[in-house]
């Protein structure tokens, strides 16, 4: 039976998720305790289903022989250090742990445990209130200056993940994803609003309204302390509904500001496309795109969301002798990994 741990041990150099293998000893490991459940074996035993994360990736590990005390004990969206092994079940990585015990959240660096972004948060917001100020439209102009200058929804707009677990889920991925969604509609529909598009026919100013309007309502479904989870508002409303809570209210702030009404077509349009933003009722948009500017941000988010995934799964892949990843379940596939054309770490050559 695992034993608990009543007294820390020497600080071990650190090894991330992402370093791990099979058939490693583990001492003196401090992880975060995203998931846990108390489990019965087909004996009729206890076990304890854990998923241990750092900023590096998840591990699915296993308390064998426990009891209900143990599992008590374990602090879920806290931190436990842990002693174990590591082996291979079914071609996937698993923990084994054998003594553990919970570790107090001042003990530890918030930033060994929760990923976030790479990129500088202030100049990638200066990028995206740059790219918005490009909108002609005056009713545009006024809603999407309540957001960018409402303070409060600014700090969690660069704070939040995108996702608990797939596109960009880390710190700051909300604000990156959106970026790079913008960057891209700036491409096929011109930097600035004199540049040609190439879909003369659709409204550039919908479109990145759209494009920056379609997640925000993130800031509010996700809570990301020292985990990432979705928030009771998330589970009960979702992000979708959110946001186009949040465009109602900011239209009523333009229109007691200005006295007049809201193109009200244009709100209709513009909540739709963020209603539809998700392509298909099966992955939960309230309506399917019906306009050509929806159409074209629920694939420019696609896009970006997928590539996202693709990437992150080549790079936190275990094994790094294996052309493929494991099975992605939100892929359906496993990622062929080799770099045959040598652009990733040299985009010069694309």
């Amino acid at each position: 039976m695992p034993t608990t741990e009543s007294k820390p041990a020497a600080a071990k150099p650190r090894r991330w998720v992402e370093q791990l293998g099979p058939g490693e000893r583990i001492d003196d490991q401090i992880f975060l305790v995203s998931k846990k459940d108390l489990r019965t074996t087909t004996n009729g035993s206890l076990y304890i289903h854990l998923v241990l994360a750092d900023r590096s990736g998840q591990v699915l590990s296993r308390v064998w022989q426990a009891t209900q005390p143990q599992f008590d004990a374990i602090p879920e969206g806290g931190f436990l250090r842990v002693r174990g092994r590591t082996e291979s079940y079914k071609g996937s990585l698993q923990f084994i742990v054998e003594a553990m015990r919970s570790v107090a959240k001042d003990e530890i660096d918030l930033a060994d445990f929760i990923p976030r972004t790479k990129h500088d948060v202030e100049q990638m917001w200066k990028r995206v209130v740059a790219i918005v100020q490009t909108i002609q439209h005056p009713a545009l102009q006024k809603l999407l200056a309540k957001f960018t200058s409402d303070a409060a929804f600014v700090e969690k707009f660069k704070s939040a993940p995108a996702a608990v677990t797939l596109h960009h889920a880390y710190l700051g991925g909300l604000l990156e994803h959106t970026l790079s969604v913008l960057d891209v509609a700036t491409r096929l529909f011109g930097r600035t609003a004199a540049e040609p598009s190439h879909y003369p026919q659709l409204s550039r100013d919908l479109v990145l309204a759209g494009v920056f309007l379609h997640d925000i309502g993130k800031t509010i479904e996700l809570e990301y302390g020292t985990s990432f989870t979705y928030s009771d508002a998330g589970q009960l409303v979702g992000h979708i509904v959110q946001a186009a809570v949040m465009i109602d209210q900011k239209i009523a702030d333009v229109e007691t500001e200005t006295g007049e009404r809201f193109p009200s077509d244009l709100q209709n349009v513009l909540t739709h496309i963020v209603l539809a933003h998700h392509g298909s009722l099966e992955f939960g948009s309230p309506r399917l795109p019906a306009i050509p500017e929806a159409i074209a941000v629920h694939f420019l988010d696609t896009m970006d969301a997928k590539i996202n995934m693709f990437l992150q799964q080549i790079e936190s892949d275990a094994d790094a002798e294996s052309h493929w990843t494991q099975w992605v379940n939100a892929l359906s596939t496993r990622v062929f990994k080799p770099d045959v054309m040598g652009i990733r770490g040299n985009p010069e050559k694309r």
